[in-house]
């Protein structure tokens, strides 16, 4: 392999595409493509990859796209194929969203708590990343991570667990 495989984007299962396009919309003010609507969204952050001297880079940040459970597209029968539910329990991927550096993770919490989400845990530092972080679980079960950068020298709140 002479150049690596290239992360383009991830896809969360929703059994309600057009609201879970809304809700990500609301809570993180990405653009909704909907790509037909209700039955693919893809949501746009905006914005540029950073340069390690902090201005914008030519590359274009990743996309989310949310896909109906019961059809998911792209696939060679028109009509899908099973499993045509959501999830349910045990282990599922995760999506890390690192937070603007104008916003808190309790603004967006509580964004996401008003529009049917579960907060997971708050406050919470990882010292091998040097991040903090809080979860939530949107209405569809997907778990949220939300990445805050510590920074070189970091200074952990004392309201704040540890790993």
């Amino acid at each position: 392999m002479s150049t690596p495989h290239t992360l383009i984007f991830v896809d969360l299962a929703s059994d309600d595409p057009a609201a879970a396009g809304r809700f990500y919309s609301e809570v993180f003010g990405w653009r909704d493509d909907d790509r037909p609507l209700g039955l693919y969204h893809r949501m746009v952050p905006g914005g540029q990859f950073k340069n390690p001297d902090g201005s914008d880079s030519e590359i274009g940040n990743l996309h989310l796209g949310i896909f109906k459970a019961d059809n998911a597209r792209p696939h060679p029968e028109p009509a899908g194929v099973e499993p045509r539910s959501l999830s349910q329990g045990g282990r599922k991927p995760r999506v890390w969203i690192l937070l603007g550096d104008d916003e808190s993770a309790d603004d967006v919490l509580a964004r996401a708590e008003a529009r049917g989400a579960k907060v997971l845990w708050r406050n919470h530092y990882w010292e091998t990343f040097n991040g903090y972080n809080w979860a939530f679980a949107d209405p569809w079960g997907n778990e949220i991570i939300l990445w805050g950068k510590a920074g070189p020298e970091p200074k952990i709140p004392d309201n704040f667990t540890r790993e």
